[in-house]
């Protein structure tokens, strides 16, 4: 067998031996923190809704805003950013709050918003605090921009909300029919 397949060989075992390390050490991570981890992320979001139902849009903003100020740790501003998500849905309308936030796909004026936006909040730029304006720009191009909140994430008891004023509109209108099949 010739030296450079010999050489070959190893490389290629010794890196199927790293992969699954590495295979085996994400499982076990997931394994043991990932519950906590859900729960954690699933009481941020509860507890953003519950602040939302109290306040505007811009005082969800606010408010997250503070909390990423005293967030120590990527896990923190993660959960950081799902309570103001959650907050923003649950949240009363703020007028003109969408007016200046430019769309998700103007990468380069959204950059340019989201780090004026930090500097305007005296948040540092290290801070990952781009990350929270993201989640606006996620918001409002998801309400359209009409300050219209059909459509957003909504919790069960928003739904079960939906669910009785359902009743008192009209029905909605009939899926299309299925495409003809294809003759083969």
């Amino acid at each position: 067998m010739p030296t450079w397949l010999k050489v070959v060989l190893i490389v290629g075992g010794l890196l199927l031996v790293l992969l699954v390390a590495a295979v085996a050490g994400l499982v076990y991570v997931a394994q043991k923190y990932g519950p906590a981890l859900v729960e954690a992320g699933k009481h941020s979001m509860d507890e953003g809704r519950a602040y939302g139902r109290g306040t505007d849009e811009e005082g969800c903003v606010n408010e997250a805003v503070s909390r990423h100020g005293r967030a120590e740790g990527l896990t923190t501003v993660i959960h950081t950013n799902l309570f103001l998500r959650a907050c923003l849905d649950a949240s009363r309308p703020t007028p003109h709050f969408c007016d200046a936030v430019p769309q998700r796909t103007e990468f380069m004026k959204g950059a340019r918003w989201q780090l004026d936006e930090c500097k305007r909040r005296g948040l540092s730029q290290e801070s990952q605090c781009g990350q929270l304006f993201q989640q606006v720009q996620q918001y409002c191009d998801q309400v359209g921009r009409t300050g219209s909140k059909r459509g957003t994430l909504a919790s069960p008891e928003d739904e079960a909300d939906e669910e009785t004023d359902a009743e008192d509109s009209e029905p909605p209108e009939p899926p299309p029919p299925p495409a003809p099949p294809r003759s083969k």
